[in-house]
Parts: C-alpha cells; structure tokens; sequence
C-alpha cells in the first residue's frame, strides 16, 4: 500500500510543495488550509457563506460555490492554486510592480488567471466576544494595505474601457485639493469621498466579485480548544467589503471624530487610486500608501473587532459552524499536522501550564 504524502485536501496541483515542512509555517499554512477547507467543504455539496451588496448599500447573505469562487469546478484536473501570486490581468492597472495576493487560481492547461483571493484565517470569538454568550462571538478582521491595492484594482477593472464615466462620477470638486499629503486639506472631503464611493459601486454593483475569504475557526470561549462544530468559510464580495470600512468611518464621523483614523484614511486610499485612475489610467498604489500617512503607520490597513463584523456576519453557520472538529483529519491529510510550526508564545505557555502554580 502507497503511503500518502503530506497534503490538504483537494490542493492537487499548486506553487506549494506540502511534503516540505517549511510549507507548513504559520504564514504559508493560514493561507492553504482554508483551500482544503473549502474543498472539502464542496465535496460535502455545501456552499460558502457569501457576503455581498444590495442596492440599498446593505450587506446581504447568500450562499457561493467552489466553483463561482475559483471560476472553475474544485474538482478539475485542470485547476492549479498559485500562492502569494500576483494576479497578472491587474497589472496594467498600477505602476511598478502588482503586490502579491494570498491566493490566485489559474488554469493548467494555458496559465490563464481566474480568481484573486485573499484569505484571512480567523478566530471566533475574539478578544473583545469571548465574554459574551455564543450567538454574539465575532472574528477580528486585520485588513494588509496590498488588500486595498487588489480592492481598487477589481473596482477600477470595471472602468479600464470608460474611464470618462468614471470621472463622472467623481466629479470635479477633488481637483481643489492641492496637497493630498496634508490631513486638514483633504478632511474636509472626506464625506464626499464616501458618497463618491457609494456612487461607483451602486453604478456597477450587478459587477461584484468574491475577493475576500475569511474562514474561521471557533474555540470554546477564550480557551484554546476547539469547539465541536469549529469550521466554516464566508465569503466577502469586494463590494460588501467596502462598506466594512466605510460603515465603521461612518460612525466615527457621527461620534465627532476629528482626526483621520486608519478607516478614514482607508477611504482615502481608496479613492485617490480611483481618483487617479480616471485621471491617468493607472494607479501608483505605493505613493500612494507610502505618502498619505497621515502619522499613522501603514504596516496594516485597518483592523474591525468582533463586536462590529457580527453583525455583518451573524447567522446560522456562525453561531454553529458547519464542520466538526473530527472532521479535520480529512482535510490534513499524510500526517502533514507533524510538519506544524506553530508560534510559540511565552504568555500562552504560562497559561496552559498551570501546574506552575500548585
């Protein structure tokens, strides 16, 4: 009998070879066991949770399969997943050179790109949930600027043929800002920016497409063991993804906030490369991030706690993930869970350690 090699499930063909152990870091494996999952998941005939936008700008609930998400069967033999890849079609949207997305599924057969996907593994509940009761746990969200990069580029993508429509919905009242590097200039535009970006999106929005997915894995409370029902996929549109951060500047700005915290100026972000792109056709996403700072660093976008992405994400598969944690040896599969480096943290060790203080 053949013994199996290290390997997830359904990743048949990929830029990852899962018989390494370096394949197997924190980094590489938060990004490919959420495929397995969600291979395994559609082998199971169940569909990924689907966030997208209604035409009243609220995030709705559907479901998506394996196949929309990838653009081709999960099955194929023709399907090859492309870790930490740039989506190449993206290219001739930005200057310099395209940031890398977690996750690009291609064709075999020609190397044609599909799908750009970035993936954010998270934990459910989260620190600011734990202490509340299940139906209310939430997943902290950390959102990478590269993300922003690809959230613009799916939107611009749109426009690449009609960027006057673009200007259009602009408008000219953005050519009054002389200095974009200077936050008291520009924040007297932000509520326009947000209107703008409504604009754009409700103008194309039969046009959205999955680009972020956030699997989860749930805990019993803060504890570090695994629920029963533990696993399960949901699925941002890019659209609905904007409105995560838009909604959180939203009410920074009706609380009074006068400063430009990292939400606003994703916003800006945001619609400066758009902003650009119907002026020049292309966007320079790394002035850009590296410029407008506005004294925050820039290491990350934007972070949303549990208590806000609840109630985007709340419903069934939530509170009750759909996989069960016995279930996990079926998607690691030819003991790849040996070749595991998890983090090890000083604090993490004191607290499962109690023994230390008998």
């Amino acid at each position: 009998m053949t013994k199996q090699k290290p390997g997830l499930f359904g990743v048949k063909y990929s830029n990852r070879d899962f018989t390494q152990a370096e394949t197997w870091g924190k980094n590489q494996f938060n990004s490919s066991f959420p495929v397995g999952l969600t291979n395994f998941l559609a082998s199971r005939n169940l569909e990924n949770v689907y966030f997208y936008l209604d035409k009243e700008l609220k995030v709705k609930h559907k479901k998506i399969s394996a196949k929309e998400l990838y653009g081709i069967e999960p099955s194929s033999d023709d399907l090859f997943f492309s870790f930490e890849s740039p989506y190449t079609p993206y290219q001739q949207l930005v200057i310099g050179s395209l940031p890398r997305v977690d996750l690009v599924t291609q064709l075999r057969s020609n190397g044609q790109c599909l799908r750009p996907i970035e993936v954010k593994l998270t934990a459910l509940p989260d620190n600011s949930t734990c202490v509340l009761s299940e139906e209310y746990y939430g997943c902290e969200i950390v959102i990478r600027p590269d993300t922003i990069v690809y959230l613009a580029c799916s939107i611009a993508a749109n426009f690449k043929d009609n960027k006057k429509q673009l200007s259009t919905l602009i408008g000219s009242q953005f050519d009054e800002i002389t200095d974009w590097t200077d936050g008291v200039s520009v924040w007297s535009y932000i509520s326009e920016m947000i209107a703008v970006i409504d604009r754009i999106v409700l103008s194309v929005l039969e046009k959205q497409e999955p680009l972020i997915m956030q699997p989860i894995w749930k805990t019993n409370g803060k504890s570090p063991k695994l629920a029963d029902n533990c696993l399960d996929v949901f699925m941002w549109s890019n659209f609905a993804f904007t409105q995560l951060f838009v909604d959180v500047a939203r009410g920074e700005l009706s609380e009074g906030v006068n400063r430009i915290t990292r939400h606003v100026r994703t916003i800006i972000w945001l619609f400066k490369m758009l902003y650009d792109f119907s002026k020049q056709g292309q966007i320079n996403h790394h002035k850009i991030i590296d410029e407008l700072s506005y004294n925050t660093k820039n290491d990350k976008a934007f972070a949303v706690s549990g208590r806000i992405t609840h109630r985007y994400m709340t419903c069934a598969e939530l509170t009750k993930p759909r996989i069960e944690k016995k279930e996990i040896r079926k998607i690691i599969l030819g003991g790849g869970q040996n070749l595991l480096s998890p983090e090890r943290r000083f604090d993490a060790i004191i607290y499962n350690s109690p023994e230390l203080f008998t």
